[in-house]
């Protein structure tokens, strides 16, 4: 366990320096320079931005890259799971159950639209299955649960992971300021809009964080991270029914039972709703005895939330300057143009459909 933390320790440490870095010209531009009492300009847009060009401007060296990786797989898992103390219980299952219908319409129709846009431009079915899972449910972490169900190589999960990563960093930078635009300001369609949008938990939680600086509006991000959990847990069902469906086409008898259910299942998720349970009974207690959980005063305990708030904030921040730092352009840059087109149309249509469903059935 040491080694492996020493070895992922330099990539964290620079994840972590760009994020600090985000804050600093967040404030200079924006306090300095433009003279506001508040930088409008978002400190983890700019991380992200900083990441980027370290990225495809220097050569990173294998010694970061592991603690990259780790910053935007783990770190992000401890940020979404602190995340669940903002909300209590009853608010994550409100949220979730409301958020549903449209998570579902959005999943069938990216699904659809992919599927039978592969077969008029001639993409392999392969491709366009990882395509599909990949926009209409979490990007990379369902690519990768998907490929060994569909026999898919390394080449092809690559390729469909860097298309997903490109439309899902656009949509993150793009989306916040456009969804304001689109809504009117209104927190709940613009919680479920970036929720269901974007591809990766990642990005989603990226744009969450973008609008919640730039619009002084924390309840997105719940209301967005909460979306994207109930729509990351879809992959128990979509993944097993690609892999059928991929396989009735081939007409091939190639056994998908290898794939277990437990592996697909996102378990932060179980993190995120246990940190909501144990905020509703520390607030319950609390009212109830004046002590939550019978030992904790008042002051303690919202010492300790605002603790585990700040966890999440600064776990998040990393895990969004490792997602810089873990593109690269230049690998984007040399893919068909085909299966870009597809998965642009894709990421595009999800986007639409989610802002049609949102304007005519939820507001």
């Amino acid at each position: 366990m040491g080694v492996s933390f020493f070895n992922n320790l330099p990539g964290i440490i620079l994840s972590f320096l760009i994020a600090l870095l985000g804050i600093f010209f967040s404030n200079y531009l924006g306090t300095e320079i433009m003279g506001f009492d508040k930088s409008p300009i978002s400190s983890i847009l700019l991380a992200v931005i900083i990441g980027l060009l370290v990225s495809n401007i220097f050569s990173i060296s294998e010694n970061f890259k592991l603690g990259i990786d780790f910053s935007i797989k783990k770190i992000l898992r401890l940020g979404i799971i602190c995340l669940g103390i903002r909300l209590g219980l009853g608010d994550i299952i409100n949220l979730g159950l409301a958020a549903l219908p449209l998570i579902i319409i959005c999943l069938v129709s990216a699904l659809v639209i992919v599927i039978y846009l592969s077969k008029k431009i001639n993409v392999s079915s392969k491709m366009a299955a990882l395509i599909a899972v990949g926009t209409s449910i979490c990007g990379a972490s369902a690519i990768v649960a998907t490929a060994p169900a569909i026999n898919a190589d390394k080449e092809e999960v690559t390729y469909a992971i860097a298309n997903i990563t490109l439309f899902g960093i656009l949509a993150m930078f793009f989306y916040p300021f456009l969804a304001n635009f689109i809504f009117n300001g209104n927190e709940y369609a613009i919680g479920l809009f970036l929720g269901t949008s974007i591809h990766e938990t990642a990005q989603v939680a990226g744009a969450g964080l973008i609008y919640a600086e730039q619009f002084n509006s924390p309840e997105v991000l719940d209301i967005a991270a909460v979306t994207k959990l109930v729509r990351n847990t879809s992959m128990m069902i979509i993944i097993p029914l690609i892999a059928f469906i991929y396989h009735r086409n081939l007409k091939t008898t190639e056994s998908v039972s290898n794939l277990s259910i437990l592996s697909m299942f996102p378990l932060f998720i179980l993190g995120f709703i246990a940190m909501g349970i144990f905020r509703t009974i520390g607030d319950i207690t609390l009212q109830s005895s004046g002590y939550s959980f019978g030992l904790l005063g008042s002051n303690d305990w919202v010492n300790i939330i605002n603790t585990v708030k700040q966890v999440a904030e600064i776990s998040l921040a990393i895990a969004m300057a490792s997602l810089g730092l873990s593109t690269n352009l230049k690998s984007i840059s040399s893919l068909g143009i085909k299966p870009f087109y597809l998965g642009f149309v894709a990421a595009t249509s999800v986007g639409i459909v989610s802002f049609l469903v949102i304007k005519l059935i939820v507001i």
